[in-house]
């Protein structure tokens, strides 16, 4: 069944925008699911599932997550909150690139969360992967249908030197598996989520994309977006959806002692230019 086009709450006092050349129109403000997979420290779940409705009450409809938040945490929490809305009043984006596995014997690779769900991911960028880690993500959210998918992840960031095997893999697997989906409806729109400009840029053209999810690259401290990736992004209609506007920590807490840059404690050099 294709899914409707969500649109935005009549209450939303927060603009929207068309997401690049898809249907979907989007609030200007979305809100970031990692925190919610306990990315620095445990969080209290009541906690976690009120910080989603405070946002949603505040007129902020576009919603975006991950497995690899908490291992599928992260998409528990905000399915807790998103049942109890109708699900035409905001637009949820998860991504794919990892599937999960109960881990009975513990986890072995917490990718950086303090806590999250027993469970352990493996990288699976291929077309029937693609489709599980789908499925896996709208049974966690328990909903039937996600409007924006994203590839996550395939950048040096995470793969270093073995990047551009993933990026090939991602392409003739991923990307077909979430063209496929556009084209039956059963997702509004599909992109990448990386923390790379230069992945962006090289995704658009060699993709038919309809929006990337930009983490980190373009904030007060940093702009490498600004060189070839966003006019790419104008000339094609690619939406853009900026994560990480405080470089994870440091642009919102200041130079203080702990301060968190690229998800780790901040050099002395970043310390010094945000001073």
């Amino acid at each position: 069944m294709a899914a409707q086009a969500p649109v935005a709450s009549s209450s939303a006092t927060i603009p929207t925008r068309p997401l690049g050349g898809s249907r979907l129109d989007v609030t200007a403000l979305g809100f970031g699911g990692a925190p919610l997979g306990d990315l620095y420290a445990p969080l209290d779940d009541a906690a976690a599932i009120a910080t989603v409705e405070a946002a949603l009450d505040a007129g902020i409809a576009l919603v975006d997550t991950s497995p690899l938040y908490g291992r599928g945490l992260s998409e528990h929490r905000i399915g807790t909150a998103l049942r109890r809305r109708p699900r035409s009043s905001f637009v949820l984006s998860t991504k794919v690139g990892r599937v999960y596995s109960p881990a009975p014997s513990g986890v072995l690779r917490t990718e950086g969360y303090a806590g999250g769900l027993p469970h352990e991911g493996r990288f699976d960028y291929s077309y029937d992967g693609a489709m599980r880690s789908l499925e896996q993500s709208m049974l966690r959210l328990g909903v039937a249908s996600v409007d924006v998918a994203l590839i996550h992840d395939v950048d040096p960031w995470t793969h270093g030197e073995s990047a551009g095997a993933r990026q090939r893999e991602a392409l003739a697997g991923a990307y077909r598996a979430l063209a496929d989906l556009r084209a039956q409806r059963v997702v509004r729109a599909i992109g990448i989520g990386v923390n790379d400009a230069d992945v962006c840029e090289f995704f658009a053209r060699e993709a038919d994309l309809d929006c990337v999810m930009l983490a980190g690259r373009y904030s007060l401290l940093e702009q490498p977006a600004l060189d070839r990736f966003l006019p790419l992004a104008i000339e094609r209609r690619i939406g853009v959806m900026l994560g990480g506007v405080f470089n994870s920590g440091i642009l919102a807490t200041g130079a203080i002692t702990g301060a968190r840059y690229d998800y780790r404690p901040a050099p002395p050099d970043v310390l010094r230019r945000v001073a």
